[in-house]
């Protein structure tokens, strides 16, 4: 190696910056777990259709019905961790923007908003699960109670409301 070339490990910076967890009494691994296996689990289901698809002109009915479930599922665990990790939608502009007591204020302020939007979705969601239980609904595809489906809409919903909960108790306390 000349003099003139450096090493190609110091050249190199990072893509991305390492994202550091705030700190939580439950670890973030359990939602990035949960989106891996649901991620890995749609990509073999989907997978699997196109094949049959394929070598028989055929469509096996029900992955799309456990695709929807999936989806949600992901959805709702990648939703927490964001909401955890400060990278949810927002006009960064604006919310990173001016002094840190007007962010704080603003972060206080979106993060009360969120809390209040899945309380009732928590809420709302667990009547929906409830009259579903009740009527008896079953899905179209396979023919299972519907609440099998719509049960984790609830639990996912009240886990993202804990994860707020915590974010603003946070937001508050380290305020004073």
């Amino acid at each position: 190696m000349s003099s003139q070339q450096e090493p190609v490990d110091e050249i190199v910076e990072p893509i991305l910056p390492e994202i550091v967890d705030p700190p939580v009494r439950v670890p973030l691994k359990v939602e990035d777990w949960i989106s891996v296996l649901v991620l890995a689990g749609l990509a073999l289901i989907t997978f699997i259709n196109v094949i049959v698809r394929y070598m028989t002109d055929g469509s096996f009915a029900w992955t799309e019905e456990i695709s929807v479930f999936l989806l949600i599922i992901l959805t709702m665990t990648a939703g927490a961790t964001a909401f955890v990790r400060n990278q949810h939608i927002r006009i960064e502009v604006y919310a990173d923007g001016g002094p840190p007591q007007r962010r704080r204020r603003l972060a206080i302020i979106g993060n009360s908003i969120v809390l209040l939007f899945f309380v009732l979705l928590t809420i709302l969601s667990g009547r929906m699960v409830f009259d579903d239980y009740t009527w008896g609904d079953t899905s179209p595809a396979i023919g299972v109670p519907n609440w099998w489906y719509t049960v984790w809409m609830p639990v996912l919903a009240g886990a993202i409301t804990l994860r707020v909960a915590g974010i603003l108790r946070r937001l508050l306390r380290d305020g004073k």
